[in-house]
């Protein structure tokens, strides 16, 4: 039992969406990456997709910044329309002294950075013509909190800036996955 390459292709292109979609702040995009009735389990983050989308805009939006970089990927088939995939990820937040969800990460009384270096496993079924994410386990391999010094954009152009709105310079692909 095999993938094409363009099963291959179009599950990559999905979990690179999510990994825009949480750093961009681009809530809407999730409802093309989950499967209606998918589940949802990293850490304090449980339920389904709807659940972590309330849980994670509440705990990204309070962030200063957060970058998520994905790494190494094996996608291995489960059927005809079925698959599971392991990806290797680096999450890092900027956060805020006085950050409220310390079940998340501590208010350690001044800015600092949270990483997390883990994987992504996700069972994958066809939706439709599509690839959507049923059930998505979070493994954290470890984590670490560092002393920062300024976190801040400010002497950086405006136009070099990321930015959580239609001012980012990659806004357009999140509207071509929600028109299309």
């Amino acid at each position: 039992m095999t993938l094409s390459l363009a099963d291959k292709d179009a599950i990559r292109d999905l979990i690179a969406l999510y990994a825009h979609a949480i750093d961009r702040h681009s809530w809407g995009l999730m409802e093309r990456i989950f499967h209606p009735d998918a589940t949802f389990a990293f850490g304090p983050v449980q339920g389904g997709w709807r659940d972590f989308v309330g849980q994670a805009t509440a705990i990204i939006e309070s962030c200063i910044a957060t970058h998520h970089q994905l790494g190494q990927m094996i996608i291995v088939p489960q059927g005809p329309d079925a698959a599971i995939a392991e990806t290797y990820m680096t999450a890092m937040h900027i956060v805020p002294a006085g950050y409220p969800l310390t079940a998340v990460f501590p208010d350690r009384g001044e800015e600092y950075s949270a990483i997390i270096a883990g994987r992504y496993v996700d069972q994958f079924v066809r939706f439709g013509e599509e690839w959507r994410i049923l059930k998505r386990t979070g493994i954290y391999d470890w984590r670490e909190f560092r002393a920062i010094g300024e976190a801040s954009l400010a002497s950086v152009p405006a136009a070099a800036r990321g930015a959580h709105d239609e001012s980012d310079a990659a806004s357009g692909i999140a509207r071509y996955w929600q028109a299309s």
